[in-house]
């Protein structure tokens, strides 16, 4: 790795993640404009198998080294980013909301999760030294699918925890790990 200060590789890191997020942001907005909110219908458990689905899939490419659908890895790793978002809206809002969102009120409360991830990821980083970086982007597909996996028992115990954090961490470290495969995957 380049010899560079702590301050300027976070400074990167997070030029990296404003990039990444803009790409995810920008797909986001424009199937909202094409679709609208329609995903506002699906229950927790229905966004975390569409993030498994997803995760699943790359693991598969990965392990096969055959892709027949034709469409990379990339667009997977954009698709968990922005079906976490979503999950953290739906569990914010709740069923009983509005179903349909304004495309400007859809994008408000994607910019105030997606921030929120990028915040702990910008926190954990610090902590933890870049160590995201000297991981394979299969390692972190690994993770994802831990959460995914420890998502889902959350939701099959209607939520309740005896120490573990809930459901909103996972679906932030996914975006996080989506994220930082992204960028691993632009060098």
């Amino acid at each position: 790795m380049e010899n560079i200060t702590t301050t300027e590789q976070s400074s990167r890191t997070a030029e990296e993640f404003r990039v990444e997020i803009a790409r995810c942001r920008e797909i986001f907005e424009k199937k909202t404009r094409d679709y609208g909110t329609s995903w506002r219908v699906l229950r927790l458990p229905s966004l975390t198998d569409q993030i498994y689905i997803k995760a699943n899939r790359i693991r598969s490419i990965q392990e096969s080294g055959e892709n027949r659908v034709g469409d990379g890895v990339e667009p997977e790793f954009v698709a968990m980013v922005n079906y976490a978002v979503m999950a953290l809206i739906q569990q914010e809002l709740g069923p009983d909301e509005e179903q349909d969102l304004t495309v400007e009120r859809a994008l408000e409360l994607y910019d105030k999760h997606i921030n929120r991830a990028a915040q702990l990821m910008m926190d954990k980083n610090h902590d933890y030294g870049e160590a995201w970086r000297m991981m394979r982007v299969s390692s972190m597909v690994d993770l994802i699918l831990m959460k995914l996996r420890r998502i889902k028992q959350i939701e099959d115990h209607q939520g309740q925890t005896l120490i573990s954090e809930g459901v909103e961490g996972g679906y932030t470290d996914i975006i996080n790990y989506s994220l930082f495969c992204l960028i691993r995957l632009e060098k």
